[in-house]
């Protein structure tokens, strides 16, 4: 008898270690497979920065020579100069910006234009100063200071210190060398970013 209740009190204790070892695994398993779910979700995109540029990139010659009119390729690529007054911008007052004809790069706002009596499109300052570089010009036997763009290298115009207040500068510029894109289709154009700017504008134009 004693034997027996031994051998039972082991057969006993062996049966709970295994049930023990099987609850232990069922409750481990769901814990294992959650981790590797965790481990292999994706983590979350981040949101696009609102200071992303666009890439620019100026075409090939070749392009350019398709692409272009004769005059904005002579104006951009030759440094050509377009006969004031008589030019598509130089008396345009609707709301909008002004890109680079080559490149897109966003150039001048038409909240800073202004009529400069020079016949040619001026600005007191550029919409996005990293998109402009400047240079020393003695094309006319003088120094000027001429306005590229800055990733197509396209040439624009010149700036002058002759300009109204604030910056007393008279960016004038070849509408040539420009593209207008129309305050209403800024985001339809990829320009949503400078929509807020002519908000206003928009409002009171529509309420006429």
């Amino acid at each position: 008898m004693y034997y027996n209740r031994r051998g039972l009190e082991r057969r006993t204790t062996f049966a709970v270690l295994i049930a023990a070892s099987a609850a232990s695994l069922l409750w481990a398993a769901p814990a294992r497979a959650q981790s590797k779910t965790a481990a292999a979700a994706p983590s979350a995109t981040p949101a696009p920065s609102a200071t992303t540029r666009r890439a620019f990139v100026k075409p090939t010659d070749s392009d350019l020579k398709k692409k272009l009119t004769p005059l904005q390729y002579a104006v951009t690529q030759r440094e050509a100069t377009e006969t004031p007054f008589r030019n598509i911008y130089w008396d345009n007052h609707e709301p909008g910006i002004y890109v680079d004809v080559v490149s897109g790069e966003p150039l001048f706002s038409s909240l800073d234009k202004y009529d400069s009596g020079t016949g040619w499109p001026s600005f007191t300052k550029p919409l996005d100063p990293a998109n402009i570089r400047t240079k020393s010009d003695r094309m006319l036997g003088y120094v000027r200071t001429e306005v590229r763009s800055a990733h197509a290298d396209s040439h624009l115009g010149h700036v002058f210190d002759d300009g109204p207040k604030p910056t007393g500068l008279r960016y004038c510029m070849n509408s040539a060398s420009m593209r207008f894109i129309p305050a209403a289709q800024l985001e339809a154009e990829g320009y949503g970013q400078y929509a807020s700017l002519f908000k206003d504008k928009l409002a009171t134009k529509a309420a006429k």
